[in-house]
């Protein structure tokens, strides 16, 4: 659950993107399984917002998440970090990470995929962790 100080900014089947007041995106996203056009808009979504704040951190809640599809990995990895929408500066991100073990595997195959990407991980066991963290940089 996001804090109180934020604004949610985008929605979808995938999740919910919020404007945190410590100037950095809440990603949270839902149980089940998605569409990859699902993802597609919802990353888009967030690069977008980033971009628009001017913003280098993020907070993923990845708890209830479902494992990321060997085609979700490769978009994320091919496309949205390297494409035209991709952000153009490092991303800092705090990452809960999902409770199902595929899920956490494939995201932690995401990770080592971009580990010289732009986005730099940290893993946190709470969100009230990762949310100092992100206060902190």
């Amino acid at each position: 659950m996001p804090f109180l100080t934020s604004a949610l900014y985008f929605e979808n089947a995938v999740g919910k993107l919020y404007e945190q007041a410590d100037k950095y995106a809440y990603v949270q996203y839902k149980p089940g399984k998605r569409a990859l056009p699902d993802l597609q808009v919802f990353l888009t979504q967030l690069a977008q917002l980033l971009q628009r704040r001017a913003w280098y951190k993020m907070l993923t809640d990845q708890r209830q998440m479902a494992q990321f599809t060997q085609e979700e990995r490769l978009w994320i990895r091919d496309t949205w970090l390297t494409g035209p929408q991709a952000v153009s500066h490092k991303v800092l991100a705090a990452v809960l990470l999902p409770e199902d073990v595929f899920a956490r595997l494939s995201m932690k195959l995401v990770m080592n995929e971009t580990q010289e990407g732009m986005l730099v991980y940290h893993i946190f066991g709470n969100e009230q962790e990762a949310a100092t963290w992100l206060r902190r940089i």
